[in-house]
């Protein structure tokens, strides 16, 4: 069972903070995984997660999304 899982199921906070999956954000358990599965998030809430605005953000899932219709092409 992956750590995600088991927060998941346990509905405590992860407090693993060398995992790859930690966010410092209680109301998803500490966890990005658990986090998108719980809730829609919007930009501006993504943004306040990691200290950044929601214009950074959209920047982020633009260059992304071009990365990825890159791949995809291929």
């Amino acid at each position: 069972m992956k750590c995600y899982e088991f927060q998941s199921k346990l509905c405590t906070g992860c407090k693993t903070k060398e995992c790859r999956y930690w966010i410092n954000h209680k109301m998803s358990g500490n966890c990005v995984i658990v986090g998108a599965k719980k809730n829609e998030w919007t930009l501006q809430d993504i943004g306040n997660v990691f200290g950044v605005t929601r214009m950074r953000i959209c920047q982020i899932e633009k260059a992304v999304l071009t990365k990825i219709r890159k791949k995809i092409a291929l």
